[in-house]
């Protein structure tokens, strides 16, 4: 274990291509380089507020002991070794090509080594400002930030591919923010989140060099992710290769977003990883009663681009995006459109796999599909609740008794099922069970995929907006014990939160919806 201010960080990408090396902060475009330097601004009094053990051991990282660790942690000390850095990348959002973007609040440190020689590298969200903060003050609020620590650890834990956080921490400052943008700006308290990632490239990297034809830089940018994050990756079709197994990870990531009923709100291209991990948590949340017209971003109405039911075609669409950007590297465009096309097939493959799992069935059948379609169906127009009408459904298929439907997923139910809709739910559960009794699998095999498919706790938004309005009173009850839950949530420890969502939350604010800022 080494400590946050004795190790020797590594700088492969800012040694690998050319960068604004003036530290000038000021807001600007940045033609011909792939990054600024950019220090972190100091804050008054850092404090740290969360600590992640487990991935600071996978790390080989010792947990901060002085002053001058929880200072890196806050961008008060930056290390000799460390060249602090903001990367440069554009993106479409909402749909709409808004040219060059970057880290506006966000600076990588380095990368440190862990002890398998794997390299990560160690981004602060929230220190301060940058070239491409625009107009804003590159700061982050305890809110958002404690958002993103705990659903970058839960995320982690649900088995769903994400950059993780190692740590929170309290700036001591107050930061202005108008939270939904509706001229009503207000202080809150600051606060630093320490991201951790192999890396922390998205679409919109390649996006930008392909916008200012600048071709080298991007066949370089290609050439350099290939051979670091995929050597697998030989010879000369590499780059098609390579472009294809990030469509197939893209919708592996998808796939596991609808598994657990998460939403992410805003997936501008810029906020798309190059290795298929959930990335930038802004205003995310879990779908409670099952909507897939449901989206939690403010900004996202009326038109609900980002809804729950719509990730996978805005994924396809994203990588349409990237494709374009690649298309300097190709004599033509058909092969990159073959593979962009494989996206669906991909996609609904592993999407039925994983609907099987959680249905607890051997394989997926060709006869299982109209049933899937009946769940959803069901599952659309009532509105249960995800997490617990999943849960209800293994005890469902663990019973030796019959059980009536109806009764049994009542707990789920935010309000009750008219009389057509108990006919779809009859209907589906006789269908199932047949189905379930004709597994060529045992029960018990059956359960067990159920089990590890459907997760029984959910950091929901209501609970995080709870904990976040507790420490802000200096009550860390509630934020610990999410701490806790968020490590087994396939487990029934902490069913003091199996629980739907409580009416009051229905339309507060911070709880039911959120804004890009949250």
């Amino acid at each position: 274990m080494q400590s946050l201010t004795s190790k020797i960080y590594k700088n492969t990408f800012t040694e690998t291509f050319e960068g604004d090396e003036t530290g000038n902060l000021t807001p600007r475009q940045t033609p011909g380089v792939l990054y600024s330097k950019a220090l972190p601004s100091p804050v008054a009094a850092p404090r740290l507020l969360a600590w992640s053990d487990e991935l600071a051991t996978t790390l080989g990282v010792q947990k901060p002991e002085t002053p001058e660790d929880v200072a890196v942690l806050a961008g008060n000390y930056v290390t000799p070794t460390m060249h602090p850095y903001a990367a440069c990348y554009a993106g479409h959002q909402f749909g709409h090509w808004a040219g060059q973007l970057g880290d506006g609040r966000a600076i990588t440190l380095g990368e440190w080594e862990a002890p398998d020689k794997r390299l990560w590298e160690f981004q602060l969200k929230g220190a301060g400002p940058t070239p491409y903060s625009r107009r804003a003050d590159g700061r982050a609020v305890l809110r958002s930030s404690l958002r993103e620590y705990l659903m970058s650890e839960a995320m982690h834990y649900l088995g769903v591919p994400t950059t993780r956080a190692l740590s929170l921490v309290a700036t001591g400052d107050q930061v202005m923010r108008d939270m939904f943008y509706d001229g009503r700006p207000e202080y809150e308290p600051g606060a630093i989140v320490m991201r951790v990632a192999p890396s922390f490239l998205r679409f919109g990297n390649f996006e930008m060099l392909a916008a200012r034809q600048e071709t080298e830089h991007l066949k370089q940018l290609v050439d350099w992710t290939i051979s670091r994050f995929y050597p697998h990756i030989q010879g000369e079709n590499k780059v098609l290769q390579w472009f294809q197994e990030v469509v197939d990870r893209t919708a592996t990531l998808i796939v596991e977003w609808q598994r657990v009923g998460f939403v992410h709100g805003v997936m501008n291209t810029d906020n798309m990883s190059i290795l298929g991990l959930t990335i930038d948590y802004g205003p995310f949340s879990f779908v409670d009663e099952y909507d897939l017209n449901f989206t939690p971003n403010t900004t996202d109405l009326p038109g609900r681009r980002y809804a729950f039911g719509k990730q996978a075609s805005i994924a396809y669409w994203n990588l349409g995006c990237l494709a374009n950007a690649l298309v300097p590297l190709f004599d033509g465009t058909e092969e990159l459109v073959k593979a962009i096309e494989s996206f669906s097939d991909t996609y609904w493959e592993r999407y039925y796999l994983m609907l099987a799992s959680k249905l607890g069935l051997d394989h997926v059948r060709p006869e299982d599909i109209p049933m899937f379609d009946q769940l959803e169906k069901f599952l659309d127009t009532v509105k249960p609740d995800m997490t617990i009408f999943f849960q209800e459904l293994i005890d469902l298929a663990e019973a030796t008794e019959p059980i009536a439907p109806l009764a049994h997923f009542s707990r789920s139910f935010y309000r009750e099922p008219d009389p057509v809709e108990r006919n779809i739910l009859q209907e589906f559960i006789e269908s199932y069970r047949q189905r379930f009794a004709s597994n060529t699998c045992s029960k018990e095999e059956s359960l067990a995929r159920m089990r590890e498919t459907s997760p029984r706790f959910i950091p929901r938004n209501y609970l995080l907006h709870q904990a976040i309005e507790d420490l802000q009173k200096g009550d860390s009850k509630l934020f610990d014990r999410l701490q806790e839950a968020i490590k087994e949530p396939y487990s029934n420890k902490f069913d003091e939160f199996f629980l739907k969502r409580p009416d009051w939350a229905s339309n507060k604010a911070g709880c039911s919806m959120l804004s890009c800022s949250s």
